[in-house]
């Protein structure tokens, strides 16, 4: 799965780009390349026992299962619900299907 989570860190990144120079039709300013690289840097993510979290900076992205349960398969993309736990309510995407959705502020709302 590191692949695919290498793959999500990506597009969340491509998205921050994407909005953060939605405006400009020349080159990012000084400002906006530091905001990007300060982005970039920060954005991790750390295994936990059932999820892996996806970080940026001080808040949480979301969750990805790590294992088929009950209720989702591994690679389902969960919004977070607090700092240490998933919303489990209902999958927002899997990292092993299409990214192309993915935000940079998190997993879609239902």
């Amino acid at each position: 799965m590191k692949n695919e989570m290498n793959e999500l860190l990506e597009a969340i990144k491509f998205d921050y780009l994407k909005w953060t120079s939605r405006n400009h039709t020349k080159e990012l300013s000084e400002i906006n390349v530091n905001m990007i690289n300060e982005f970039n840097e920060n954005l991790h993510y750390e295994e936990g026992r059932k999820y892996i979290k996806v970080m940026t900076r001080g808040s949480v992205w979301g969750f990805i299962v790590k294992a088929d349960d009950k209720l989702f398969k591994a690679g389902d993309i969960l919004k977070a619900a607090s700092w240490s736990a998933p919303a489990r309510n209902k999958p927002r995407g899997n990292v092993f299907t299409d990214l192309s959705w993915v935000q940079w502020t998190g997993p879609a709302y239902l």
